[in-house]
């Protein structure tokens, strides 16, 4: 089977989003159900707001970092209009960085043409997927960010790596579960700054981990020594001085700007979250049931010791091979988690791509590939 271009591929992907866009506006504009996502209207309103130099957190209901609602600011300079589509382009254009990443992630790791364009259009022709952009939901953005941090640490690009690190857990704090595991990955027998780590490492069969060198036959002072100075490297080290630092300048600027609005709205609230309606958590039925009468703090900070056993087990256990420990990681936060609706689960869809080739599950490549050849043509 000839194979598929993947620049071609992501044109044909761009082409269904902007169709899908201009579909999204007349639907909007005909219909009584609205195409474009409520969570659109809310970055719209917040981005008006900064536009005229208020505080976004003005909008009720917003409760996302300033810098989504200033990407959006063009909505209200150019159409003066909060149904807007420049905030869609910017949240497709994301959607197909994903599956540009996704690619090229695989191809770090040595998987062959053909299967890694499988992979993408995995993420690319999801109609889950495809439509959370073109409806207006800043979750993209996020996925792109990520799977950035992995390329960046595939190839050895500390200094990248921990800028987007801290900035991402900034925009959307959920990915704080990954530096455990990012920490781990950076062991001095697996990771170089500038320097490409073997790929073949980045699979938990390899056997090759962190824990060898407390396999080393030492003992006394010695041990304790070589268990510490393996511990504090200089690339650990240098990551969380310069993730934390860009995290903490990016929500210092914003405090300064916002105030406490901010940090309640953005921050601590997604800590305490409770939500009776559209949830699909676990917790939903007892939080319906008991939504009238008012949680204690330590009740609604309890639900995350499961979340955070399971992550720590998982982390122990995968963290060699990043993408997958990634993956496992977000599918378990998702479903421990107090709030889930319908956008959470795009977190760990983008990495689904990246663990599909040494996946056993049977799926139908050959009528894939027919339809892809198909596009080909």
């Amino acid at each position: 089977m000839p194979s598929i271009n993947i620049r071609s591929l992501l044109l044909f992907s761009a082409v269904v989003r902007l169709l899908l866009i201009l579909y999204g506006e007349w639907q909007d504009t005909h219909m009584e159900v609205r195409y474009t996502d409520v969570d659109y209207l809310v970055f719209s309103d917040a981005a008006s707001l900064m536009a005229s130099g208020k505080s976004p957190y003005k909008r009720t209901t917003y409760r996302y970092s300033p810098l989504i609602a200033f990407l959006l600011i063009p909505n209200s300079i150019i159409h003066h209009s909060s149904s807007s589509s420049w905030g869609k382009f910017i949240f497709s254009a994301s959607d197909l960085l994903v599956g540009w990443f996704i690619h090229k992630i695989l191809k770090l790791r040595g998987v062959p043409g053909t299967i890694c364009t499988y992979s993408v259009v995995v993420w690319l022709f999801n109609p889950f997927t495809f439509t959370i952009g073109t409806r207006g939901n800043c979750e993209p953005i996020v996925c792109a960010m990520v799977l950035w941090i992995i390329i960046c640490l595939m190839k050895g690009n500390l200094l990248q790596a921990a800028f987007w690190y801290g900035l991402v857990v900034h925009l959307r704090i959920y990915p704080i579960i990954y530096a455990l595991p990012i920490i781990l990955v950076l062991d001095p027998l697996h990771f170089r700054s500038h320097e490409k780590p073997a790929l073949t490492e980045w699979s938990s069969c390899n056997g090759r981990s962190a824990q060898n060198l407390s396999s080393k036959k030492v003992t006394g002072a010695h041990r304790l020594w070589v268990a510490l100075s393996s511990m504090f490297t200089v690339e650990r080290l240098m990551f969380g001085l310069i993730s934390g630092s860009v995290f903490f300048f990016c929500t210092g600027f914003f405090f300064y700007l916002y105030g406490w609005e901010f940090l309640n709205e953005a921050l601590l609230y997604h800590l305490t979250r409770i939500d009776p309606r559209h949830n699909f958590s676990i917790y939903f039925y007892h939080i319906y049931l008991h939504y009238g009468h008012e949680f204690t703090v330590l009740e609604k900070l309890i639900s995350f010791l499961p979340q955070f056993t399971v992550q720590l087990a998982l982390v122990i256990r995968f963290a060699q091979d990043l993408p997958f420990c990634f993956f496992v990681q977000t599918v378990a936060f998702v479903a421990f988690n107090k709030v889930i609706t319908a956008q959470y689960f795009v977190w760990f869809f983008c990495l689904l791509p990246l663990i599909l080739p040494w996946s056993n599950m049977k799926l139908k490549w050959e009528a894939l590939g027919r339809k892809l050849n198909i596009l080909g043509r």
